[in-house]
């Protein structure tokens, strides 16, 4: 196995083995914990594709992520109340049902944001990326039918065909699973022609022109998925929160899943799942210490943007193979 699948292997392997582990001992919290760390490296493969492979430095991920949480919370709150939806659509708390709903969403937002967004470059394709995040979060703000600013709560987790998705090991088996069909999809999509020419027209956009690659379709392609897959995470972090909150919206959120890419690893396979387990980790073990504890994340992430560009996995090879 080459040495990037190794590693993409190995840190799937300590995500598993660390909730099962946990659930052996009798320690439901940390199988939570390794939840969340799925969901949001799931949130940071989507923004991998977009960032990583594509070279879309997208700040506004938070949106597909927030939309992905609305639409389970929306629809779980409908449900509940039994009361219908704008043109008689009716609730529901499958979460077959809605994983769709929150993917569509996202997509069809990142396929506005995207094709508008992409008409730019550099700094300016980062702010108007952030501005679309922000207009969504004031927006969410400014809605009191599904809770404004206090958000919204649904209280009952939503259910999976034959699984009991109140047990947290349950509830990790859904989320890891996704996680895994999302590592493969990247995996899958990266090494495709379609893959290889999004990789051309990040690297030299004129270059793949002049091979008769027109890097906008591919891009608004990638974009789109990436804000899928972002969206699917978002319904899953609102399931396990049962509360969704324009805080899924936030410049701040799109900045955490970016920490996580950086920390493990831009255009690696599993280097957010990396950055992800790392962050929850640190917040895990220093939380409680000081509030302050993002400022050590803050001097990690500058420690290795500027002594290890591969991230967490690159700089892990490396020590390995010397």
């Amino acid at each position: 196995m080459a040495r990037a699948g190794l590693a993409d292997a190995l840190v799937l392997a300590l995500l598993i083995g660390t909730a099962l582990t946990a659930q052996f001992m009798g320690q439901p919290y940390l199988v939570t914990l390794a939840t969340k760390a799925a969901i949001l490296g799931l949130a940071g493969v989507g923004l991998n594709l977009a960032l990583g492979y594509g070279g879309m430095v997208s700040f506004g991920h938070a949106a597909y992520f927030g939309l992905g949480g609305y639409a389970a919370g929306v629809l779980a709150s409908h449900a509940m109340s039994g009361q219908p939806l704008p043109f008689g659509f009716s609730g529901t708390n499958q979460m077959l049902a809605i994983w769709p709903v929150a993917m569509i969403l996202s997509g069809l937002a990142a396929l506005v944001i995207g094709a508008l967004s992409l008409r730019t470059r550099g700094v300016y394709f980062i702010m108007v990326t952030l501005a679309f995040a922000q207009m969504l979060f004031y927006f969410a703000i400014s809605w009191p039918a599904y809770g404004g600013e206090d958000g919204l709560s649904f209280y009952v987790r939503n259910s999976f065909p034959g699984l009991n998705t109140f047990a947290p090991l349950q509830f990790f088996a859904i989320c890891a699973g996704l996680l895994m069909l999302a590592l493969g999809l990247t995996a899958m999509l990266t090494a495709s022609r379609f893959g290889l020419a999004l990789q051309a027209a990040r690297q030299n956009p004129g270059r793949a022109r002049a091979l008769g690659i027109r890097p906008f379709p591919l891009q608004l392609t990638a974009f789109v998925l990436s804000g899928m897959i972002t969206g699917l995470a978002g319904a899953l972090y609102a399931d396990l929160n049962r509360f969704v909150s324009p805080a899924m919206m936030s410049w701040q959120m799109s900045g955490e899943i970016m920490v996580f890419v950086i920390l493990g690893g831009v255009a690696r396979l599993a280097g957010p799942l990396a950055g992800a387990m790392v962050f929850i980790l640190l917040e895990h073990l220093l939380g409680g210490v000081s509030e302050h504890w993002l400022a050590l994340v803050g001097l990690l992430l500058l420690a290795i943007v500027l002594f290890a560009p591969g991230g967490i996995l690159g700089l892990a090879e490396r020590r390995r193979h010397g």
